[in-house]
């Protein structure tokens, strides 16, 4: 470490933790508790998922296709609130994709899905009634 930045460390104030614990709490250097950090990484994740719905192939398209989904939910319940839009029974056929490349599991986390895949602040869903990609 430089003398220079060996000062700036020196004459810095001790931290001092403002507020209370726990996810409202602010700190200011102070070393965090494992569940206070996990707090706050909740906290500070996306509590919206803006999806992008894409007809595929002969599906319907969708009057309205940007949707704010909470992104704590899984991919499951995606799957049931297009089918509740469409008007589709459970026996119907459905397959989703991501980017028109992959199917996620049911079991995925749309925020999950989102961090790795989201394009241009949305999550694209494709839906389509056959098969459209491998």
């Amino acid at each position: 470490m430089s003398s220079l930045a060996a000062q700036a460390v020196a004459s810095r104030p001790p931290a001092v933790r403002t507020g209370t614990s726990g996810a409202g709490a602010t700190e200011q250097g102070a070393k965090l508790t494992p569940r206070e950090a996990f707090e706050a990484s909740k906290a500070k994740e996306a509590t919206k998922v803006v999806v992008r719905f894409k007809a595929t192939g002969n599906a319907p398209i969708m009057k309205q296709n940007l949707y704010k989904i909470t992104a704590s939910n899984q991919f499951r319940a995606v799957i049931a609130f297009l089918r509740k839009e469409l008007a589709w029974k459970p026996s119907d056929p459905l397959f989703l994709y991501i980017n028109s490349s992959f199917a996620p599991a049911p079991d995925d986390t749309v925020a999950d899905l989102y961090k790795c895949f989201g394009t241009e602040n949305h999550l694209i869903v494709n839906y389509s009634s056959t098969q459209a990609w491998g």
